[in-house]
């Protein structure tokens, strides 16, 4: 079975999972949490190359102001809980969108954490945390703009330098929750991914569910608009 080198998810579906159990949201947010460590670990030994999980979007931030408060604590207690586990897999982590949002303790560990894993030759773990995919590419095109690079001189690829995740294309998109939609995540990157759509809530996601949307990936006819006589 051919493995995609880059997953990314757009992990939903913490909040109705909590919903259906008379929970709090933030308890569904805490369970996606031990998806998260499963689908890690199962990527990295499966010889998955990246992996790019979408935590928290650009957009998240107007929901409820305790939703907030309390999803940052948990971003922060999972980066200063999960850290030495990452190094013990030999697993890297990049840390991508605005996070001059989060508090002054959570960028300051992120910081320390991506710098703990840098040299890591294991899977590289992308976590896109107050990310939009139209942030990127205007955030892209500032730096551009400063670089001083000449219009003419300008391409996909040297453009690609200034984006989060550069020109890192990503194979295989995965939804859970049974939304249908991209929601602003990683526009540039996902130009010729293959989406998977599954009706599993995150916090239900597991290795089955995973391996699920391998097999249909194998099942595509990737052809980047070129057509194959």
């Amino acid at each position: 079975m051919d493995i995609p080198k880059h997953i990314a998810i757009i992990m939903d579906g913490n909040g109705r999972w909590a919903q259906k159990r008379k929970l709090p949201r933030i308890a569904g947010h805490r369970q996606g949490v031990h998806a998260v460590r499963e689908i890690v670990k199962y990527c990295g030994a499966i010889g998955v190359e990246t992996l790019t999980l979408f935590a928290f979007s650009s957009e998240n931030k107007h929901r409820s102001n305790e939703e907030v408060t309390l999803l940052f604590k948990l971003f922060l207690n999972v980066l200063a809980q999960e850290v030495k586990k990452l190094d013990k897999h030999n697993i890297k982590l990049k840390i991508i969108g605005d996070i001059s949002l989060f508090p002054s303790n959570i960028q300051k560990t992120a910081i320390q954490a991506q710098t703990l894993l840098a040299n890591n030759t294991g899977l590289t773990l992308v976590i896109a945390a107050n990310y939009g995919g139209r942030w990127d590419i205007v955030n892209a095109c500032k730096q551009v703009i400063n670089s001083g690079i000449n219009a003419d001189k300008l391409n996909e690829s040297n453009y690609a330098q200034y984006l989060s995740l550069q020109n890192n294309a990503i194979d295989l998109l995965i939804r859970s929750s049974g939304e249908q939609r991209i929601s602003n995540f990683l526009l540039w990157n996902i130009a010729y991914s293959e989406l998977y759509f599954t009706n599993t809530l995150w916090p239900d996601f597991n290795i089955d569910e995973l391996d699920k949307a391998i097999k249909s990936f194998n099942r595509r006819n990737r052809r980047y608009g070129v057509i194959h006589e």
